[in-house]
């Protein structure tokens, strides 16, 4: 894959776009009982955001549903905003989307251009895998240490409530986002 490169006006659109999409994604959640930390779609909006927008669009847009939140527009889970959601035990995972959506968009654009032969499509998707996976680090690694410190839960805990619940459902979103990736790219070009 080529280096993802827009027009301004493009790429900002492109990144107001995917920021409508987080929220949306934010809203489909599922509470759990045991964890303030919900299951909803949102990681599956930012992979899409990274491997679509790149590093500086994608990054773009995440700051900005980040900062809609933050002035209390209903953007994050359970249709809640506000700066006391930021401040709250999932606010690192929020801001770690930014941090997801750059690691992403920065690995992405890492990928060279593959050749038409089937080995050349399997090392990108490859490639492509590599980086939701290091993106989806950067989120948890960022949202379980705010956790642990807004809680004052220790790493074990946290590690059950928060990150090796939700590891099935990541391995489907980037399965997910590896071919919306891989189809969508050419359309917004």
């Amino acid at each position: 894959m080529e280096s993802i490169t827009y027009k301004k006006t493009t790429g900002m659109a492109l990144a107001g776009l995917f920021a409508a999409i987080a929220a949306v994604c934010s809203w489909i959640s599922i509470p759990l009982g045991f964890t303030p930390v919900p299951v909803n779609l949102a990681t599956l909006a930012v992979m899409l955001a990274g491997g679509l927008l790149g590093k500086k669009y994608g990054t773009i847009s995440l700051t900005v549903f980040t900062l809609v939140g933050a002035v209390g527009v209903p953007v994050f889970a359970g249709f809640r905003g506000g700066l006391s959601v930021l401040a709250g035990p999932t606010g690192g995972y929020i801001v770690g989307y930014i941090a997801m959506a750059f690691v992403i968009g920065l690995l992405m654009e890492q990928c060279s251009r593959p050749g038409e032969d089937a080995k050349g499509k399997v090392v990108v998707v490859i490639k492509t895998v590599v980086s939701m996976i290091a993106g989806l680090a950067a989120c948890y690694l960022l949202g379980t240490a705010w956790f642990i410190v807004s809680t004052g839960t220790g790493l074990g805990a946290a590690m059950v409530s928060c990150v090796i619940p939700f590891l099935p459902g990541e391995v489907l979103k980037i399965t997910a986002a590896t071919i919306l990736v891989r189809k969508l790219r050419r359309f917004i070009r």
